[in-house]
């Protein structure tokens, strides 16, 4: 068994990293740090099932280019019924994920400093001031949100066309695509953000946990207030 440590409390024997991660996070087991528990793992990933469903259902009803992709899900007439469908998962699954992380990304003082130019170039240390999430990743969750609650809307619009006028329709189509060119933008980035630039941070939406190394590198200031190490 790996020692459970949590700040302000005495070291005691605990149970594995991975099942302190199934309902908590913030704890340190040895060598790693529990970043997040399971349930918030869960909504991550129904949340991007739900938005690549979305997105392949889509794609054929947004350009005939991609008209092959509604091979494989029956036909164009079942990707429009399919899409509107899983859309409306998307929203519901992106408004609990909304809920779950809120507190943790809310915009603080440290995160006027973040330059995303800096970041972009992955130095070996961040800022000694980034908490839990750095700026880049709360715009990304605000991002989702905003962009979630667009795509609904105007697809509410579009899934009903004759409930609303013809200025509201080509206002809804114009947004839609929008959004949809601009979130799947971010999505390769964040993926790639998650895999290739920062290895181990795929990790913690697979496992939960992250090692010490990478908490201090990436988030030294919640890397501090987890394991109550000052240096």
């Amino acid at each position: 068994m790996s020692e459970l440590r949590i700040p302000g409390a005495t070291p005691v024997a605990g149970p594995t990293a991975i099942q302190v991660a199934r309902g908590r996070e913030d704890v340190v087991i040895g060598d790693e740090i529990v970043r997040h528990r399971l349930a918030s793992r869960v909504i991550h990933w129904v949340v991007a099932v739900f938005f690549f469903g979305s997105l392949f259902t889509g794609m054929p009803i947004w350009s005939p280019v991609f008209g092959w992709m509604a091979y494989f899900f029956g036909g164009l007439s079942v990707c429009r019924w399919l899409h509107a469908w899983l859309g409306v998962a998307f929203a519901a699954a992106a408004a609990v994920m909304a809920v779950v992380w809120l507190k943790d990304m809310v915009f603080d003082k440290a995160d006027r400093k973040f330059n995303v130019l800096e970041y972009l170039k992955f130095a070996d240390r961040e800022d000694p001031e980034v908490g839990k999430y750095n700026a880049g990743q709360k715009f990304f969750f605000w991002m989702v949100v905003v962009t979630g609650v667009v795509i609904l809307l105007s697809g509410i619009v579009l899934w009903w066309p004759t409930y609303f006028n013809q200025a509201l329709r080509s206002i809804s189509i114009l947004l839609h695509d929008i959004c949809f060119i601009g979130f799947f933008a971010a999505i390769v980035a964040h993926i790639y953000l998650g895999t290739a630039a920062e290895p181990g941070t795929f990790h913690s939406m697979t496992r939960g946990t992250v090692t010490r190394a990478w908490a201090k590198l990436h988030h030294p200031r919640w890397y501090r207030e987890v394991t109550g190490d000052r240096r």
